[in-house]
């Protein structure tokens, strides 16, 4: 029984608390709306289906070491850069490397801490809904930066709405605690986050390749391959 349902589990991962608004909204459409006409039904429970899919928080196995830095989201790498930090973050106006990851509509959206530190400091700012891919949607775009102070200095991870996502969701505060691969956030319906690191930080992800929150390797900040990683689930 045991083995069942770890099976089951792993088949359909668990529905974080943030979607179960949207899931029972869409079964409620899907039932009065389909009685009223059958082929409705039909489109509704798709749509169904995948609004439970998008709130999906499956479980992820995080590796541990000083200066290792994780993915925060689940997406595409899809900028690798050098560009000054975002001022809200109140870095020194210069250069760091900054790692973007694309989350589209089928991923998984919850976030996840890329480095264990405590939130120094967190600044929404409100603005445009450009495509999350483009360049100046970290300029430009709605934003929820946070500055995280681990062990070795600071990182700065930023949310970015996208052209579907409307709503960023920090689960978090300033002067929070975190361990890697804890969730401290999500953005409904497709968006971007930046990873901000030291100059001269050297990437252990190419452009294009497809992240796990909580689990793919962006960085090691150490860069003496000396510390051997742990693991944790959550």
């Amino acid at each position: 029984m045991n083995s069942l349902w770890v099976t089951i589990t792993k088949a359909f991962p668990p529905i974080n608390r943030e979607g179960w608004p949207f899931v029972a909204i869409a079964v409620i459409l899907t039932l009065v709306l389909g009685l009223m006409w059958q082929p409705l039904f039909w489109i509704l429970l798709g749509l169904t289906i995948w609004v439970a899919a998008f709130f999906r928080d499956p479980t992820r196995v995080t590796p541990e070491a000083e200066g290792l830095v994780v993915s925060p989201a689940d997406g595409r790498i899809s900028h690798l850069v050098e560009v000054l930090p975002p001022p809200e973050l109140g870095l020194p106006a210069e250069p760091m490397l900054r790692i973007s990851i694309f989350m589209n509509v089928f991923n998984v959206h919850v976030n996840r801490m890329p480095i264990t530190g405590e939130i120094e400091k967190m600044v929404y700012t409100p603005g445009k809904f450009f495509n999350a891919e483009l360049d100046k949607a970290s300029e430009f775009n709605e934003r929820n930066a946070l500055l995280i102070r681990h062990s070795l200095g600071v990182i700065g991870c930023v949310q970015i709405a996208g052209l579907v996502a409307r709503r960023i969701v920090p689960w978090t505060t300033e002067g929070s605690h975190l361990t890697v691969g804890t969730r401290f956030g999500m953005i409904r319906f497709g968006s971007r986050l930046d990873v901000f690191l030291p100059l001269g930080t050297v990437p252990k992800v190419a452009l294009g390749q497809t992240t796990l929150a909580g689990e793919t390797i962006l960085a090691d900040l150490t860069a003496t391959g000396a510390a051997k990683p742990v693991f944790h689930a959550a």
